[in-house]
């Protein structure tokens, strides 16, 4: 897949001069909703011949418009986002940096500069999607009117997983709730975050349950605080295990939140190792124990939820 990021404005004459199918939205999380347009675009240029291409965005429209106390978090960070849409077999997608200059187009003019310019014969976007400066006019109902014959105007309807809305919203209430089971059936595939390996204090080791602890990629959003089943990716090669995300209770007060992953069947050192990490299954919360022996008994239920699951997946 082709990326290119566009800053605007740009020069539409640095645009191959083919047809395209355009595909268009912010995408974080890429699920089931996204995906129907997606595929509802890759339709469409097989049956014409062209090329599918994405138009999507660097940052959410959000950061130019608000004033966040915490820096934003996705479902989909940039290039996890670009990788999925690569499997999905996108060709060409566009990254276009949200800007307040972007933010205060007028709608006809982005027609104009990001659909016209970027050579679509057709646009397939959701039935909510807008487009250039916040403006009454600037819905999916107006496309029509501004394309004039130009291109297609493909709307896809809501999609519902489970009598909800396939939305970006619902999937980050889902996230922060901890309900990764429906989150990943809305997702239609595991949610995944990434990170780094870094040494933590070592106490799960002493347990019998040695952890890897990861310090999670910036601008990914975590799951909230929970037990779960997870698998974690190493060099290529995917491992089962149980994580831990909290603050780690029992052993005192006003203590930092940690990612830690136990790997059943695993003894290597993996320090300073990119991961990935496939949240599959909420277990339990957190919760303080009055000592040591508490914990480990409720870990050794952990890791056979863990594996129960896991032989399952």
């Amino acid at each position: 897949m082709e990326v290119i990021t566009l800053h605007h404005p740009f020069d539409a004459a640095t645009i191959a001069d083919e047809p395209v199918v355009l595909a268009m939205g912010f995408f974080d999380g890429v699920h089931a909703g996204h995906r129907a347009v997606i595929n509802r675009a890759k339709a469409e240029a097989t049956a014409r011949g062209v090329k599918l291409a994405v138009l999507t965005y660097d940052q959410h429209a959000s950061v130019v418009f608000t004033a966040h106390q915490h820096p934003l978090t996705y479902l989909t960070t940039l290039p996890r986002k670009l990788t999925l849409l690569a499997e999905m077999g996108v060709d060409v997608a566009y990254v276009v940096n949200f800007t307040s200059a972007l933010a205060k187009l007028a709608p006809a003019d982005f027609v104009e500069q990001y659909m016209i310019g970027l050579r679509a014969t057709a646009v397939v976007a959701g039935f909510d999607h807008t487009y250039g400066a916040s403006d009454a006019q600037a819905d999916m109902s107006h496309l029509p009117g501004y394309a004039a014959g130009r291109f297609d105007v493909i709307e896809v309807s809501r999609v519902d997983v489970d009598g909800e809305e396939s939305a970006s919203t619902r999937a980050r209430q889902l996230v922060d709730a901890g309900q990764v089971d429906a989150l990943n059936e809305l997702l239609t595939q595991p949610y995944q975050t990434s990170g780094v390996v870094v040494h933590g204090e070592a106490r799960g080791r002493e347990m019998g349950y040695p952890t890897a602890n990861i310090e999670t990629t910036p601008g990914e959003r975590l799951p909230g605080v929970g037990v779960y089943v997870v698998e974690l990716e190493i060099a290529g090669k995917w491992y089962g295990g149980m994580a831990s995300i909290g603050y780690n209770v029992t052993f005192g007060e006003n203590r930092p939140k940690t990612v830690e992953i136990n790997l059943f069947d695993f003894a290597k050192e993996i320090y300073g190792e990119r991961v990935n990490v496939r949240w599959h299954h909420y277990i339990r919360g957190e919760e303080k124990f009055t000592g040591m022996d508490a914990l480990i008994a409720k870990l050794q239920e952990d890791e056979s939820v863990s594996r129960r699951f896991l032989a399952e997946v």
